[in-house]
């Protein structure tokens, strides 16, 4: 057996499918299928189920493709031994970040980390926190920026920082005339949420305990924070805002800007990765440059009421 017919069988395991997993591994699926089929004739069992659409590893199958996994893992960590020796700051870095992040976190630092570290390749991913720690475990990505606790016993979670809570608030809404808001003042009548599967959705329906979906005339969820900003504008109502989706509001619009009374209500935004990750020199690297970005008045240590949001 052979560590390409590990990696072989591991991309099937991720795609489910012989034909993109061959794409993945950059040859042809005769060649791919062609190898897994020797692993399986030389270890007399079959691997993957065949007559099933997506493809399936078998039982035994699960057992040996998890064990492929920490073999080409701890092959991999020989060549990062030798980088961290000789103090390297290089390689190819995958993230996953979720979208009430991207738009407005990785402005802050990237053009200035491809610039310091040129010898790094970033490639960045948004999605939803499900599908990110989904290939996290599957190592199809190398980190993960995400909103925490997420308390997975097989990942690690380095924190980042504690971004506020805003309420953002039509001007012909009763709160718009206060200062400041209480939890209690989210109303389920006039509240924008995100789509399911978000996690900020999740945390807003945790702050707001009484909210019930309730049926009405015009009924509208997007996966944009941008577009809630809009509807608050033109159709009324609140939406609720996480503290870097304020920086570059226009003055208009920050007079829409609601901060909450104290205990503040915030979420921790994390690096997180698989708990055999590799490349532990590079994401050393960025989590020292991320939190180089952020904003002096962004809370980089737990201060305020931590929101759950599973």
């Amino acid at each position: 057996m052979t560590l390409i017919q590990f990696e072989y069988i591991i991309a099937v395991d991720n795609h489910r499918h012989f034909g993109k997993a061959a794409e993945a591994c950059f040859v042809t699926q005769p060649t791919l299928s062609m190898q897994i089929q020797k692993l399986e004739d030389q270890l007399g069992v079959l691997i993957f189920d065949r007559s099933k659409q997506p493809v399936m590893p078998t039982d035994i199958g699960k057992r040996i493709i998890a064990q492929a996994r920490t073999v080409i893992s701890d092959a991999k960590r020989v060549s990062e031994i030798v980088s961290d020796e000789k103090g390297d700051v290089a390689g190819e870095l995958t993230i996953g970040i979720i979208p009430t992040l991207g738009p407005y976190l990785l402005p802050l630092f990237i053009n200035n980390f491809i610039k310091k570290y040129s010898n790094v390749k970033l490639k960045v991913y948004e999605l939803v926190t499900e599908e990110v720690i989904k290939r996290l475990k599957n190592e199809t990505l190398d980190l993960g920026i995400i909103v925490t606790p997420y308390n997975d016993p097989g990942l690690v979670e380095k924190p980042l920082f504690y971004e506020e809570f805003y309420g953002y608030v039509s001007h012909r809404s009763a709160l718009y005339d206060k200062k400041e808001l209480h939890v209690d003042d989210i109303s389920d009548d006039d509240i924008w949420l995100l789509n399911e599967g978000h996690c900020f959705r999740e945390q807003v329906l945790n702050l707001c305990h009484t909210y019930k979906d309730r049926d009405s005339q015009f009924k509208y969820e997007s996966g944009s924070l941008e577009a809630l900003k809009k509807i608050v504008d033109k159709h009324g109502g609140m939406t609720l805002l996480p503290q870097l989706a304020t920086l570059d509001l226009t003055s208009n619009e920050k007079n829409s800007l609601r901060p909450f009374i104290d205990p503040k209500p915030v979420r921790e935004v994390s690096i997180v990765m698989h708990r055999s990750y590799l490349k532990r020199k590079l994401v050393e690297t960025l989590h020292k440059e991320i939190l180089d970005s952020i904003p002096d008045y962004v809370n980089v240590k737990k201060n305020g009421n931590v929101i759950k949001w599973k």
